[in-house]
């Protein structure tokens, strides 16, 4: 059998500009999935433009670090905010709190079910897999919550990111990836058996997009995932966002006939978390 691509758009709702980019990503291109950002400033007016895509998988980007403030107040998730009542800008920042002692897995699980409850019950989304923002369930204390909260809302896939870079951050998250495959099989969950996105996050551009397929069709797995930041260009609310993607960039490609010409020639089939089965 062919193996099963999902490329996946990380962010859905974060702007008007990267939800318009990454339906047309779809409609144009290759994107088979989306992960919703709760957070997302724009994700109430934005969610109900996924009603008119049945094709795209949909789930949720659950968030503990970033810009955007936490559905839920300080007070009820004291351990997660800074002074100013915001998360942690970075994964960094949040795992230097977390090291110390200083986060409490019941404040990751209130806040993360609120967000789900938003964009199950206000945005009416029926949700395919999660995943988190910065992919911080990598880290073991947050894999727990996230995985419990997976089997308490019966959504069965959880995204696996791994790292194929050299030196001691690939090797890092190598091991971190490893220990979360373990955790998310002992759960009966499903999740894609390799991976892409993580070492070239952000910059996903034509050519680097076609070297990541070429080498993960290389690979023995059945399933692989790819995920990337398609958006508009000219997006007037990039400024609130430092993290200099290019979203433009990427949605170029993923509306490229060389990119379509690529994923044919290997003979993926494409598809959604949906489409995942249990190993």
């Amino acid at each position: 059998m062919n193996k099963l691509l999902i490329i996946n758009a990380d962010d859905y709702g974060l702007t008007d500009a990267v939800a318009q980019g990454i339906l047309r990503a779809h409609r144009d291109g290759a994107v088979t999935s989306t992960s919703v950002l709760a957070v997302g400033p724009a994700v109430r007016r934005t969610a109900a433009w996924l009603a008119d895509e049945p094709e795209l998988g949909t789930g949720a980007h659950l968030a503990l670090v970033g810009e955007d403030p936490p559905v839920l107040t300080s007070r009820e998730i004291p351990t997660l905010v800074t002074d100013d009542g915001r998360f942690p800008l970075t994964w960094r920042a949040f795992l230097a709190r977390a090291v110390a002692g200083r986060v409490d897995p019941d404040d990751m699980e209130r806040e993360f079910e609120a967000q789900l409850e938003k964009l199950t019950d206000e945005c009416g989304l029926q949700l395919t897999h999660l995943d988190t923002h910065q992919h911080l369930h990598l880290w073991p204390s947050v894999a727990r919550v996230v995985l419990a909260l997976a089997l308490r809302w019966n959504i069965g896939a959880v995204r696996l990111p791994t790292s194929h870079a050299h030196g001691p951050k690939g090797a890092g998250i190598r091991l971190l990836s490893r220990r979360l495959r373990a955790r998310i099989r002992a759960a009966g969950l499903a999740a894609p058996e390799d991976y892409g996105g993580l070492d070239e996050a952000g910059d996903l551009t034509l050519p680097r997009f076609v070297r990541t397929l070429e080498q993960l069709a290389g690979s023995a797995a059945a399933s692989i995932e790819i995920n990337c930041h398609p958006g508009e260009a000219g997006d007037s609310a990039r400024a609130r966002y430092a993290w200099n993607y290019s979203w433009g960039g990427e949605l170029a490609a993923l509306t490229s006939p060389e990119l379509a010409d690529t994923i044919g020639r290997h003979g993926f089939r494409t598809g959604s978390y949906a489409d995942l089965s249990v190993s």
